[in-house]
């Protein structure tokens, strides 16, 4: 009888190792659990530095992620030809991961900070770290059939377990340990030291016995080199987020930090009102943002206002138009990072510009999420509230996106009094006119009655009833030294009511204001009305229908 079962080449031989084959066994699936944490650290760096750089989180997880997997699948093919030299292609495979993934952060904000482009090198690090890491399971493999002769089936799946439980550790190291205690870039760079140090380490010490002298001693020279690259851009750290933030903000930064929710950075000389910047985004413009508080929040105090609840404005420019009502008896300000209230209370230059509002013995503030805040049946006041401000991030942000939900509005919805008014900031007109009438078209679906309309920043075309004129260049040179593209064109502003149109106007007795008269709104209604889009379907929590 023909025995026709296919044939397995034999293993290779075993390798001379100083220790145990077990204990060599053992080293091995360590380096692989080792490795596996320190590539997703890489991979969610990426993840965490482009959606603060580029925004959009979901896009950019799915592009980093998916471009990941297909360049692994492309490593693991190209790893076969490394297969006859097994260790010393591991040992360089790991120093070369360990020098690109511990500087593709540094990179890519270096990228963003000089060039103002980073999408491109987002791509070409995410396909380097790919092929780097998708090459070290098949060499892995055949290092570790050269210390054990078990059965190939046995090996894959230890390599594999060990593999993902490392993946798990790294997974959550990142946002619980790394982020927080150490930042984005030094983080990566500590990563790839470690990465290093243990690829480095298990061939040149287990496997040295597989190295010609020449190859371990062109690893140590290799590995001395990395280690003293990663070290040296360890200690420049600081130095170079000081050059980069010059480079985007110019050289007039006071504040700069990093906080558990975002990155707030304020700058200002004193000769002028400061301009605040979150997630390297303008949020305030010192010199005009009156024009945007003023619009957001007049035409909402009309009619009863006692009660008042302002979802984000943690600056505290919206509190203090709010404020300056006397028939306001109480303010609610609910804003998710305390740091910013901290800033909006002790900077002179922010406190003076909103008028020291925290101060003022009516306003109360909440330390929360906006969303979760409002689910809490503790939320609401007895008789709810007469106004709520939702001056919160943009609808084109993905993290935004469920502040303009029409789950989120049905919240809202109660909390109101029963002659209340809802105004909600909805991004710009100019450019995203899509996203604006689908927060509009959201509105409506929850049960509202509304009433569009824009205004624009000092000088410029799109603010109707303002004095008119070409836009002003001194502001759009300003921004652009500061690292942002341009003055905003204008603010997309929606005052909402549960099942009535709220009549769009200034209140019989507003305060002095610098912008705004009931002529300019009427002109900013009609500005908006004549860019509807119609036939828009809202957006949910489970269907978000933006960014656009």
């Amino acid at each position: 009888m023909i025995d026709r079962s296919p044939q397995l080449s034999p293993p290779p031989a075993a390798l001379p190792l100083p220790v145990r084959p077990d204990a060599g066994r053992f080293l091995v699936l360590l380096g692989v659990f080792v490795c596996a944490a320190c590539g997703l650290v890489y991979e969610l760096e990426l993840v965490a530095l482009a959606s603060y750089l580029i925004g959009d989180s979901v896009t950019q997880a799915s592009v980093v992620l998916s471009l990941m997997v297909f360049a692994m699948g492309v490593g693991s093919l190209l790893a076969k030809r490394l297969r006859c030299r097994a260790a010393v292609g591991f040992g360089a495979l790991e120093l070369a991961l360990a020098l690109v993934g511990g500087c593709s952060a540094m990179a890519l904000y270096a990228a963003f900070a000089w060039f103002g482009e980073s999408r491109s090198v987002l791509v070409a690090f995410s396909l380097a770290i790919g092929v780097l890491i998708g090459a070290e399971i098949p060499l892995l493999m055949s290092l570790i059939q050269r210390i054990s002769r078990r059965d190939a089936e046995g090996t894959v799946a230890d390599l594999f377990a060990a593999d993902y439980v490392g993946a798990l550790v790294g997974g959550l190291a990142f946002p619980f340990l790394l982020l927080p205690w150490l930042g984005q870039l030094t983080s990566g760079l500590l990563t790839g030291a470690v990465n290093a140090l243990v690829g480095g380490g298990l061939v040149l010490w287990l496997f040295r016995r597989d190295l010609t002298r020449r190859s371990r001693n062109r690893l140590l020279l290799a590995n001395a080199l990395v280690l003293a690259l990663l070290a040296t851009a360890t200690a420049l750290v600081g130095d170079f987020e000081q050059a980069a933030r010059r480079a985007m903000y110019g050289d007039r930064v006071r504040v700069a930090v990093q906080t558990g929710v975002q990155e707030v950075v304020l700058t200002g000389d004193g000769s002028r009102p400061p301009d605040l910047f979150l997630d390297g985004r303008l949020r305030v413009s010192g010199d005009d943002e009156y024009r945007y508080h003023e619009a957001l929040v007049h035409p909402a105090m009309n009619g009863r206002h006692r009660r008042v609840l302002i979802l984000g404005g943690g600056d505290g420019l919206a509190a203090r138009e709010v404020l300056r009502h006397p028939g306001a008896e109480s303010l609610t300000v609910v804003e998710l990072d305390p740091w910013m209230i901290r800033l909006a209370r002790t900077d002179p230059g922010l406190a003076a510009l909103n008028d020291h509002a925290y101060e003022d013995p009516r306003i109360r503030v909440v330390t929360a999420d906006a969303f979760a805040w409002l689910r809490d049946p503790g939320s609401a006041v007895p008789g709810g509230y007469d106004v709520v401000i939702a001056d919160l991030p943009d609808p084109g942000s993905t993290e935004g996106g469920k502040f303009y939900s029409q789950e989120f509005y049905g919240l809202v919805a109660g909390i109101l009094a029963p002659e209340g008014r809802l105004v909600v900031h909805a991004g710009p007109l100019e450019g995203r006119r899509r996203a604006f009438w689908t927060a509009e078209a959201t509105l409506r679906a929850a049960g509202y009655g509304t009433s569009p309309y824009r205004v624009g920043p000092a000088g410029s075309s799109a603010a109707p009833g303002s004095s008119g004129g070409a836009p002003d260049d001194r502001l759009n040179e300003d921004f652009e030294a500061l690292g942002a593209e341009s003055a905003p064109e204008d603010w997309g502003l929606l005052l909402a009511a549960p099942g009535r149109v709220p009549r769009l106007a200034l209140g019989p007795y507003p305060p002095p204001l610098r912008s705004l008269t009931d002529a300019a709104l009427a002109a900013d209604a009609w500005d908006a009305e004549r860019t509807r889009l119609t036939g828009l379907p809202p957006s949910t929590l489970v269907h978000p229908r933006y960014p656009d």
